[in-house]
């Protein structure tokens, strides 16, 4: 029983500990006074509007905002209260909905610290982390995981794929400060591992050792030629040989064509170039490892995860394409209460969507099926009246030879 309380107060206490920094789920329309336009000159920006799209679970609560022009980059952003993650996880969520199956587009979100001036934001605007999906062609269908380090944007090491259909995804990343992060789509892990390891923050700690070089005497060819195989006498053969069966055309005139000769056809007996057989090299050391040392340059960071100043979040992207619908971003330190809200919140709504959708694509197949009916129905409508009328034609006509046969009878 004592084991029970406890547990439930370490509950209680995580819960309390808990802090969401912030949270839009775009409810209503006040989402324009709170979010800002970029007017950065020499770009033509998109505009959003609120939407749940076609199809949905609930209308109103499925709303987020929708990218609403094609071949446009966006740019809308907000600031909020700066806070630092140190010492405690940091996770970035939010939703994405492709519902115009984007061909070439953007689907991520930029964060940045205190620096970012709604109003000036651009593709060259420095942020602190890029995450989220990414889609161009087939080629290219990948979540984004991009960290700024010491002025310089570094993308992960590894391939992440994103999801490409129709439906609201989840997106997740998780920083912990132990220097580990999770990426999880819909609720489920993808992706996981060490920010040392899987970005290149930090120099190598090891490097080939500048002053090693391999010894000349050292043989890595485990195998060399025989010395005491010799070539065979009747070994050279040309590998084209005048074609025997060949004959001197009838036609052929010496002075005007030139002496004949016969065509070329390959040698039964040509054996190729020779070369000695081979042997197992009996001084042969295996492969020589290049020795390594310890990098001078490497300085371990135990605050790779830290971001000092975090103080906004914007969309900064570009879409062939529009249609995406974005919401039900957060930014908290509990990754429970992110997983939490995606199961409350995104899951049911990911479920009404492919059942409002299918039943959507079901109207629309019927539609189909009822329209190609109609059509063969009248098509087959349009061949009887065409035959009806070559048998009229035909029954008014009177042969010729009928006639004639008739003239005959009577003589």
């Amino acid at each position: 029983m004592l084991l029970k309380t406890s547990l439930l107060v370490l509950v209680a206490i995580s819960l309390t500990n808990a802090e969401v920094f912030f949270e839009e789920n775009f409810a209503d329309d006040t989402w324009e006074s709170t979010w800002e336009y970029s007017e950065h000159p020499g770009k033509e920006f998109g505009k959003f509007k609120r939407s749940s799209g076609k199809f949905f679970n609930d209308e109103e609560k499925t709303k987020g905002i929708q990218t609403s022009e094609d071949f446009r980059f966006y740019a809308l952003s907000r600031k909020f209260q700066a806070f630092s993650n140190k010492d405690k996880p940091l996770v970035i969520q939010f939703r994405v909905k492709h519902e115009q199956n984007i061909d070439c587009g953007g689907g991520y979100v930029k964060v940045f610290d205190n620096s970012l001036t709604g109003k000036e934001l651009h593709g060259d605007s420095p942020y602190l982390i890029m995450f989220g999906p990414d889609i161009c062609g087939p080629g290219t269908k990948k979540v984004h995981v991009i960290f700024s380090y010491k002025g310089k944007n570094h993308l992960i090491n590894k391939d992440i794929r994103c999801k490409d259909d129709v439906y609201s995804h989840l997106y997740t990343l998780i920083v912990r400060p132990d220097n580990t992060y999770e990426v999880l789509i819909d609720n489920e892990k993808v992706e996981s591992g060490s920010l040392e390891a899987d970005w290149d923050f930090l120099p190598p700690k090891k490097i080939k050792d500048p002053s090693a070089k391999k010894p000349e005497d050292w043989e890595d060819n485990a195998t060399i030629d025989d010395p005491e195989d010799t070539k065979p006498e009747d070994w050279d053969k040309p590998q084209l040989i005048p074609d025997k069966d060949a004959v001197k055309p009838e036609d052929w005139d010496d002075e005007m064509d030139g002496e004949w000769e016969a065509p070329q056809v390959n040698n039964p007996d040509y054996k190729g170039e020779w070369k000695p057989k081979q042997i197992d090299n009996p001084k042969y050391k295996g492969p020589w490892v290049h020795p390594e040392i310890d990098n001078p340059e490497y300085t371990a960071d135990d605050n790779l995860y830290l971001r000092e100043e975090i103080a906004g979040i914007g969309f900064d992207l570009w879409q062939v394409k529009a249609g995406t619908i974005f919401g039900n971003v957060l930014i908290t330190d509990d990754p429970e209460h992110a997983q939490k809200v995606g199961e409350d919140v995104w899951r049911p709504m990911f479920e009404g969507e492919k059942k409002m959708k299918e039943a959507l694509d079901e109207v629309e197949r019927k539609k189909r099926d009822a329209e190609a009916a109609e059509a063969g129905a009248k098509k087959a409508d349009d061949e009887d009246e065409d035959e009806d009328e070559e048998e009229e034609d035909s029954a008014g006509e009177v042969p010729e030879t009928g006639e004639e046969d008739h003239d005959h009878d009577e003589l």
